[in-house]
């Protein structure tokens, strides 16, 4: 492998606080070699390989801390392959595995299935997690010590939240004692029972039982009370609603220690995009009101919400041309989840440099991985960004195995023009 130099680039690294045009050397085994302002066309050597990125933007490759892979058990939904394709086209070079599978990802013989069949098909980063009991029942505790050591990063349910109190405070204690990360997605049962949206207007008009912001309010506030007593690492998946961003202000101001994400889904649609019944925007958490959406936006600039997620949960399209209760619940989002979160920087909402943050430094940082910085050291994994590129969102031309995108016509500005993976150019956009 050649070195290769990119150089004229708008190179933003929130890790290392770089903000400049400069360019990068990727040495011959895939890592950076030099950054900076001090690289370009006048100390490039003779027999590299040269890219001039013409002022676009150099990023750390971006890490997604919630996609759903489809191996094993769904692979006519998605699988590594078709992942990795789809996840390179939109910048993401690291992805969290959810262990959602069939069979679920719960034991030591499971997790080197997933890392044998994602080592030998996937062309990305991937780190699974696994789930925090047994058969996701919400009972029986996993092993997280042997599974911790065979190289999980992250434990949690998926699309399941743990209901009993009593299992939660035990999960949170022995993940205290081993430096676990438990990530979970807050919920409860008996105030979301038969709930297809989120509870209001919408659902009322639409004649379709709703999912009240207070059941994921309820879950955060219990965790956060258990947190006081157990102090593990503790990450809340997604949030949705206005209600629990002053639940997440308030813990974290009174000095707790956790974390939180959102889905670029509830960053950039709300319960009106539903319209007549799209089934493509049935998701959990539901799409919320617009004043939530704003609310969540505000916090992302804040800080108060540290990571974004594309949730990707590709559905073959038999399973979403149903009717709205019939239908499965997620999106397919990981290719469109950085264009849509620069919408958010056009438009001003949020500045560029804290969403580059919450998609790369601070989910690296919170799941204790060498990822999502151009570090001199590091592997490789960069994209480039043509920051102004307008473009239209149509699902034939998506890589995705599912095309189940609700964000279908969608005029976008920014688009993924380049990919590198330890150093390996893996997709290009002419």
């Amino acid at each position: 492998m050649k070195e290769k130099i990119i150089i004229n680039a708008k190179i933003i690294d929130p890790k290392n606080n770089l903000n400049e045009i400069g360019g990068l050397i990727i040495d011959v085994k895939g890592k950076i070699k030099a950054i900076g302002k001090k690289v370009k066309n006048s100390n490039i050597p003779k027999n590299a390989e040269v890219f001039d990125a013409k002022k676009k933007l150099l990023l750390p490759g971006i890490v997604d801390m919630r996609v759903f892979v489809g191996e094993p058990g769904f692979e006519y939904k998605e699988n590594f392959k078709t992942l990795s394709k789809a996840a390179l086209s939109g910048g993401v070079t690291s992805v969290v595995s959810m262990p959602n599978t069939s069979p679920v990802i719960d034991n030591v013989s499971m997790v080197d299935f997933i890392k044998r069949r994602g080592r030998d098909k996937s062309s990305i980063n991937i780190f699974p997690s696994a789930t925090l009991t047994k058969n996701i029942d919400g009972k029986r505790m996993t092993e997280f010590g042997l599974l911790k050591k065979k190289g999980i990063v992250a434990f949690t349910d998926g699309v399941k939240t743990i209901q009993d109190s009593q299992i939660m405070s035990r999960i949170m204690e022995y993940a205290s004692d081993i430096n676990a990360l438990i990530i979970q997605h807050a919920e409860d049962y008996n105030l979301s029972e038969g709930g297809l949206i989120n509870d209001g207007e919408i659902s009322t008009r639409l004649g379709l039982q709703g999912i009240p912001s207070i059941a994921e309010k309820i879950i955060v506030e219990r965790d956060l009370s258990l947190l006081e007593e157990y102090q593990c690492k503790y990450h809340i998946s997604q949030i949705s609603s206005s209600k629990t961003v002053a639940a997440i202000r308030k813990n974290k101001k009174e000095g707790k220690k956790f974390s939180c994400g959102v889905s670029i889904n509830n960053l950039s649609l709300n319960e009106n995009d539903i319209g007549d019944f799209k089934t493509f925007l049935k998701l959990s958490p539901p799409l919320r009101t617009e004043e939530d959406r704003v609310e969540l936006v505000k916090a992302l600039g804040e800080g108060i919400i540290d990571v974004i997620v594309s949730d990707h949960k590709p559905e073959d399209e038999e399973s979403k041309r149903l009717t709205f209760a019939q239908a499965a619940t997620g999106a397919s989002g990981i290719e469109t989840f950085l264009p849509l979160a620069l919408e958010l920087f056009h438009n001003k909402s949020v500045d560029l440099e804290t969403i580059i943050s919450a998609m790369t430094k601070n989910p690296a940082k919170i799941l204790g991985i060498k990822k999502g910085s151009l570090e001199i050291g590091n592997d490789a994994d960069l994209c480039i960004v043509d920051l102004n590129k307008a473009w239209k969102v149509k699902k034939t031309e998506l890589f995705s195995k599912s095309k189940n995108t609700p964000i279908e016509d969608r005029k976008m500005q920014g688009q993924v023009i380049r990919t590198y993976v330890g150093g390996e150019l893996l997709f290009k956009r002419n």
